[in-house]
């Protein structure tokens, strides 16, 4: 007879093992349509989770410090999703959440386009749409390997082989589409609403030169639109300050591959860089500081 602790002190007990959306439904019909995951003993977990014995336990919301999280990483499992019912022969690799969004390394034979990321979006939405439940399935090592070689996911079968054999690999599908994941994740895809891909960029393959290059397509996922529109703003409003366009359309500087990240001035720049420099010194000099030089290159022990 599981006894339930909640934040707010008060407690639940229930006749025998209940899961976390069910525990939600018991608290009130509106937590258990906001559930995207729960939180038992301090330990994420799905909605499908049974909790068989005393425990505390926070529903994670939207407006939890973990919910968006939980939306970015399931909304890049429905990116996913989209570009292999999209494009037959892709292969999916790391999708994991970054600041104020997520992002998916693909492999496939021709560059994604602008107009492909179109379509990914559309087809995301309409999987959203048909709000398909998210299942777990936990498999060994050596099976989920076999399963993913079976499928012709040479990537996830090189990321699972370096797994200890004795450690259960867990896998998240929606429809007929799964992958290899922790979790949690959302328990339906209709949960995930408010999202756009942002753009595409190259990647190595674990990040190593040697290796082959990988299509990594940017997305953002928020709680609700207007999170959205406002975090699009601010990517507007940033890209009119970028210092690269800037420096460009005023013929400031520019940079080069034979120095990466170090600035070629011209004439326009190295007034602007000077003026900036003879300001600073004065303004130091009236705050009573004294300048100093040390070497730009030093040993790397330092």
């Amino acid at each position: 007879m599981p006894n339930i602790r909640l934040p707010d002190g008060s407690s639940k007990s229930f006749p025998g093992p209940v899961t976390v959306a069910e525990i939600a439904q018991a608290i009130g019909p509106g937590l258990a349509r906001a559930a995207l995951a729960g939180k038992v003993n301090g330990k994420l977990v799905d909605t499908s989770y049974r909790v068989e014995s005393d425990a505390e336990l926070a529903i994670v919301t939207p407006k939890s410090p973990e919910g968006l999280d939980i939306l970015r990483h399931s909304t890049s499992h429905l990116m996913a999703q989209a570009v292999q019912e999209l494009f037959p022969g892709a292969q999916v690799t790391i999708g994991p959440v970054i600041e104020n969004g997520f992002y998916y390394d693909f492999s496939y034979k021709r560059p994604f386009t602008p107009e492909d990321l179109a379509a990914i979006e559309k087809r995301m939405h309409e999987i959203a749409g048909k709000n398909l439940e998210v299942h777990r399935k936990v498999m060994s090592r050596d099976e989920a390997v076999a399963f993913f070689n079976s499928i012709g996911e040479k990537y996830k079968a090189e990321i699972i082989g370096a797994i200890p054999s004795n450690e259960p690999i867990s896998l998240y599908g929606q429809g007929n589409w799964i992958d290899l994941c922790r979790g949690p994740h959302v328990p339906s895809t209709g949960k995930l609403k408010v999202f756009k891909l942002m753009r595409v960029a190259g990647a190595y393959w674990r990040g190593d030169s040697k290796n082959e290059m990988l299509q990594r397509i940017y997305g953002t996922a928020w709680a609700d639109k207007k999170q959205l529109d406002e975090y699009l703003h601010r990517i507007e409003e940033a890209e009119k300050r970028d210092h690269r366009r800037i420096g460009k359309e005023l013929d400031l500087f520019h940079l080069q591959e034979e120095a990466p990240g170090a600035v070629f001035w011209h004439p326009n720049g190295w007034i602007v860089y000077q003026t900036l420099i003879a300001y600073m010194r004065e303004r130091n000099r009236g705050a009573g500081f004294q300048e100093v030089n040390a070497p730009e290159l030093m040993d790397s022990s330092l």
